[in-house]
């Protein structure tokens, strides 16, 4: 294959999974910046292995374990290196309607999740099924149904805590 289709069909494959790769990065950031930063680090990282790509599993599992692994190890360099944010008091762009709120508190709670358990979120609410988050996270699907009750307990919780 030449440099010039392998590139075709890269963007044609990106193309068919940017909303995938957009929200794994979502899920992983604490604002629009932070997110086009994370998928372009995605996009490097794709292009890295897709000539090596052999197929084994669907591309989108694929996308789902480069992007997620991208993701979680930035989250934990950005753990490491503990930065002030600066920030405007108020935002003139955002939207302060019921249903916000309510996306905002859940990405809230999701955020103070481990890297791990917070990718098992993100694909189950993409309505992955288990055996298919289980291929792309490295574990069995009965252990992904575990998890999922213990994140849900963990949410609960936190929920309670809050009120």
């Amino acid at each position: 294959m030449t440099m010039t289709q392998l590139e075709q069909q890269f963007t044609q494959t990106i193309k068919q999974h940017k909303s995938t790769i957009y929200t794994v990065c979502y899920m992983f950031s604490q604002d629009a910046d932070e997110v086009n930063d994370l998928f372009q680090e995605v996009l490097v990282n794709l292009w890295k292995g897709f000539e090596g790509f052999e197929q084994r599993s669907d591309i989108r599992t694929w996308i789902y374990r480069v992007a997620l692994n991208t993701c979680i190890s930035l989250d934990r360099k950005k753990r490491r290196q503990a930065t002030a944010r600066l920030s405007m008091d108020i935002n003139l762009f955002e939207d302060r309607d019921e249903d916000t709120r309510q996306v905002d508190m859940l990405h809230e709670r999701i955020a103070k999740l481990q890297p791990f358990d917070r990718a098992i979120v993100l694909l189950w609410l993409e309505n992955l099924p288990y055996d298919e988050i289980g291929q792309i996270v490295g574990i069995s699907a009965k252990n992904v149904g575990v998890r999922l009750y213990r994140i849900r307990e963990q949410l609960k919780q936190s929920n309670n805590v809050t009120k």
